[in-house]
């Protein structure tokens, strides 16, 4: 199926029958990226999506303590108020 590109105010875009938008069940809001000279639109991923996963990966590995970082040179100084 072929799509004008279309002016809308500073920018561009595709209009998007309705059809294919019910069957590709995109949502409000979507993904852009760019494969080569093409561009793919997906549904796009809850924010944070797969953290749960990747936090009991981390305590299964018990990879999941605090990093202990040595404090700054500056703490070790004097400070003059």
């Amino acid at each position: 199926m072929r799509a004008r590109i279309v002016k809308i105010g500073n920018s561009q875009g595709i209009r998007i029958p309705k059809p294919l938008l019910e069957q590709a069940d995109l949502g409000d809001e979507v993904e852009l990226t760019l494969s080569g000279r093409s561009l793919i639109v997906t549904r796009a991923r809850p924010a944070r999506a797969g953290w749960g996963a990747a936090f009991t990966e981390l305590a299964t590995d018990e990879d999941d303590g605090l990093i202990d970082t040595p404090a700054p040179e500056f703490d070790d100084l004097e400070w003059n108020w």
